[in-house]
């Protein structure tokens, strides 16, 4: 093997500079700080009254999306985006909608509306007892 000369040592290393922190770059933006997708989530209870027709709530820092696409039907679903880790933000017009980059979600089963996220809201287990939801992973 022929040494490197320091004109092709400087570029290796220059290489691996950037390789090295592109990957660093692509590491924070795939989990926002406090989301850990592979930990496992304590469940969440709420009341019903909690959960708006046609809308939803995100259990902030919990890890669920609790949606109510008609009246009395209630989904529910890992509130990380697929694409880059961001919790979604908000609820509204029948969509569960990540602001990091806009994607966008089915209300009734999680599918995804809008990219740039290509696989939809992972499901969660959701139990109602009288006017309680339990949701857990």
């Amino acid at each position: 093997m022929t040494p490197l000369t320091p004109p092709d040592r400087r570029l290796f290393l220059a290489a691996a500079g950037l390789a090295a922190a592109s990957t660093a770059g692509l590491a924070g933006c795939s989990n926002k700080p406090g989301l850990d997708m592979n930990k496992p989530k304590e469940p969440v209870t709420l009341p019903v009254g909690d959960v708006p027709e046609g809308g939803g709530v995100i259990l902030k820092g919990k890890g669920y999306v609790v949606t109510q696409p008609k009246g009395g039907e209630y989904r529910a679903f890992n509130s990380t985006c697929p694409h880059a880790g961001c919790e979604v933000t908000s609820v509204a017009e029948n969509k569960i909608i990540c602001g990091c980059h806009n994607s966008q979600f089915n209300l009734d089963d999680g599918s995804v509306l809008q990219g740039p996220a290509t696989s939809g809201l992972g499901k969660a287990k959701l139990e109602k007892d009288g006017d309680t939801l339990t949701v857990s992973g």
